[in-house]
């Protein structure tokens, strides 16, 4: 067992080990409720403590608009997997402008979901020292596996997210009842969709079980071969 604090530390550790030419990304991914926005809110003190810029974004920065979401159905698990974001903006526009060769010049939003807004985000210039924490749902399909630096995958019982999202959720979808309905009939479905077929667990770097967010376990995932290549070990 391990407490909050130490695992931030650890985790600022990990990142602050990984040597690449450009800004190094970094995917928190994991199931609706798992507590990736919280993770990656909580490890921007240590990270500027250890002195590195800190680029702070999340894919629900990248929706695409309702009639593109639910164009399978409100409820379809299928239109949640696939037609939810802009994994083509989302590149364009963040994640290869830091990567290799790019001109570190991003912006970190494009369309909320929640107001079904266009979002003005400003073209800002990274610095090679700087470090983006990207958290979201579905960061480890194909569309998106050659962008990242370092993989988190943030784990929780389906069982514990949907208590969480319950407690987060009800005053928006007007209910317990409403929340427990979209998460079992999309939600659930949709994400054991990408698990079957992208295997997230297996690809991260570094897996934080967050069943319990007091006392997170953080395991070193099995894909984690080239402990040279990352700097862990």
């Amino acid at each position: 067992m391990s407490d909050h604090r130490s695992l931030l530390g650890q985790l600022a550790h990990a990142i602050a080990a990984v040597s690449r030419p450009h800004p190094i990304r970094v995917a928190l991914d994991g199931v609706d409720a798992a507590g990736k926005t919280s993770l990656a809110d909580d490890l921007v003190g240590p990270l500027r403590a250890r002195g590195y810029p800190v680029i702070r974004a999340s894919l629900d920065s990248f929706h695409h608009p309702r009639e593109v979401r639910h164009r399978r159905g409100t409820a379809s698990p299928e239109g949640y997997y696939y037609d939810s974001f802009d994994y083509p903006a989302l590149k364009s526009l963040l994640l290869d402008p830091l990567g290799p060769g790019g001109t570190l010049r991003y912006q970190t939003a494009l369309f909320d979901g929640r107001s079904e807004a266009a979002l003005s985000s400003p073209v800002r210039t990274a610095g090679l020292r700087s470090v983006l924490l990207f958290d979201g749902v579905f960061l480890f399909r194909p569309e998106l596996e050659a962008c990242w630096d370092l993989r988190i995958w943030v784990e929780v019982t389906f069982e514990v997210a949907l208590s969480r999202a319950i407690q987060r959720d009800a005053a928006l979808f007007g209910g317990e009842a409403a929340v427990r309905e979209r998460y079992e009939q999309r939600y659930i479905p949709g994400q054991r969709l990408y698990l079957a077929q992208c295997r997230p667990r297996a690809q991260a770097h570094l897996i934080v079980d967050n069943n319990d967010p007091l006392h997170p376990v953080l395991h070193v995932g099995r894909n984690l071969t080239a402990a040279g290549e990352h700097g862990l070990g």
